[in-house]
């Protein structure tokens, strides 16, 4: 498709505003090709967007802002746009698969977690509630749950459309307003987000988003004054500079930052139901999921076996254009991203890891972001694949011979976001699970993402927790309030 459109840098209280950035191309996963152009935000655009923010918040003026608004006309609105969403829920897929490469149907089933997102928050604004609590000194303490201000919530490129859903609803929920900084590679849906949320009746102001450079928005986002909040999802190594940033304003920081997950498979196991989730647990979006149980540990006496199964199901995935429904495996984000994790497939055939199948580049797409699936065997855990987050499509098998050793290899990481145990033996599962040092895991089961339940890492993965009702916590302040019953 030839470039035929340019889309606006920012949505900023309530409307796309024009500005003179500079102008940068979307290319196109499927075949290389530019397909829209993008204008960066500047610093002080960034910077306009959070004043836009913090005066669409209120200050805390009585009776002035979204930050003092009720709870009903938040959940008002937030049910409204999540009835938006599943009315441009096809929009919004094919906006997602075009930009990223996903899937389609993975897109449209990420649509309709993001309508489900707002929805869910939407019900919980008037349940963020405060407590009274007994003290000494007699008369009443009463503690008040209220918003932070203005967060500034920093998108990756695998998820933009769920990501930026799981980040704004808790905090809208609440009375804060945001600021976004989508990735460079796909602000696409965050945008049209932020336009469906105006429509649902979201004031101007309150959801603004800012395309545009991590050096340059996204530092002027961390650093800005009146950014109260910074929630984070990207690599680790970004992270540890967000966090640094973000001291020197002794702002909040939720990281949620890379992963090495592994997935446990004892001899026991329901060989069928774990052979399939330990293909699907790291090729989901083509692998590029900071949860991808990449570290695939297998009790050695069902070893062999277990990786011939896992490699036949490799060898019969439908890689395919995103836009065919019957596809299962679409490209990666970019040529650049694809290039950096073929060279991880060179290091492990160098470091003496066995390329049992995949990882070479599909000769029918000739052009554009592809790569097989590559599975590797017989790997160590000195191991370049084996120790560091490849961010694509390549699985490392070793086997283990005791329960201390699986829980030893799967704790040899400085990550700790996932994770899976495969048994039969329940009492060992939740052994193991409680052993392994990991911020969520699954036992018999690949789903460790649950909208209700928090989300997060330990370690090189993260700090604070998402989703859930835990995440109200860090987008709102407790104050405490003592009366003096005895005047």
């Amino acid at each position: 498709m030839s470039l035929t459109t340019t889309l606006e840098c920012a949505f900023v209280g309530g409307r796309r505003i024009n500005h003179s950035g500079d102008r940068s191309a979307l290319v196109d996963p499927v075949d290389g090709k530019p397909w829209i152009e993008v204008t960066a935000a500047s610093a002080a655009e960034t910077a306009h967007a959070v004043e836009t923010a913090s005066a669409a918040f209120g200050n805390g003026a009585p009776g002035n802002g979204w930050g003092r608004s009720s709870s009903a006309e938040r959940s008002r609105a937030l049910f409204g746009l999540a009835t938006l969403i599943e009315e441009h829920a096809e929009e919004l897929a094919q906006l997602e698969s075009r930009n990223v490469g996903k899937p389609i149907r993975e897109a449209r089933d990420e649509a309709a977690l993001a309508a489900r997102c707002y929805r869910y928050y939407a019900g919980a604004a008037d349940k963020a509630a405060g407590a009274t609590l007994p003290v000494a000194a007699g008369g009443l303490s009463l503690t008040l749950r209220e918003p932070l201000g203005v967060c500034g919530l920093i998108i990756p490129w695998n998820f933009p459309m769920v990501i930026t859903a799981w980040k704004t609803a808790p905090a809208l929920a609440l009375g804060n307003t945001v600021v976004v900084k989508p990735a460079t590679l796909t602000p696409l849906t965050a945008l049209r987000l932020a336009e469906l949320a105006t429509q649902a009746g979201v004031p101007d102001g309150v959801f603004n988003v800012v395309p545009g450079s991590g050096a340059e928005a996204g530092e002027t986002l961390v650093r800005h004054p009146a950014v109260r909040k910074i929630s984070f999802t990207g690599s680790t190594e970004v992270g540890v500079g967000v966090m640094r940033a973000a001291a020197d304003g002794i702002k909040r920081v939720t990281l949620e930052l890379g992963g090495k997950s592994a997935n446990i498979v004892f001899a026991d196991a329901d060989f069928e139901r774990a052979a399939d989730a330990a293909v699907w647990s790291v090729l989901g979006n083509a692998g590029q999921d900071c949860c991808a149980r990449s570290r695939l540990l297998v009790e050695r006496p069902l070893y062999d076996r277990f990786v011939e199964a896992v490699a036949e199901r490799f060898a019969n995935l439908r890689l395919g254009l995103p836009h065919d429904a019957s596809t299962e495996i679409g490209p990666l984000v970019s040529v650049a991203h694809r290039d950096a994790v073929a060279a991880y497939i060179d290091a492990g055939k160098s470091e003496g890891a066995r390329l049992v199948c995949g990882g070479g580049m599909p000769q029918r797409f000739a052009q554009g972001a592809w790569l097989e699936p590559a599975l590797f065997a017989d790997t160590s855990p000195r191991m370049k694949i084996v120790r560091e987050e490849i961010f694509g499509p390549v699985l490392a098998a070793m086997p283990f011979d005791k329960e201390d050793e699986a829980v030893s290899l799967a704790n040899d990481t400085t990550y700790g976001l996932s994770g899976s145990v495969w048994t039969a033996d329940l009492g060992r599962g939740v052994r193991v699970a409680r052993r392994v040092r990991t911020g969520v895991i699954s036992v018999n089961s690949a789903s460790s993402v649950h909208l209700e339940a928090p989300f997060g890492g330990v370690g090189s993965s993260g700090l604070g927790r998402e989703l859930g009702m835990a995440a109200l916590d860090s987008y709102s302040e407790t104050k405490s309030v003592y009366i003096d019953d005895s005047v």
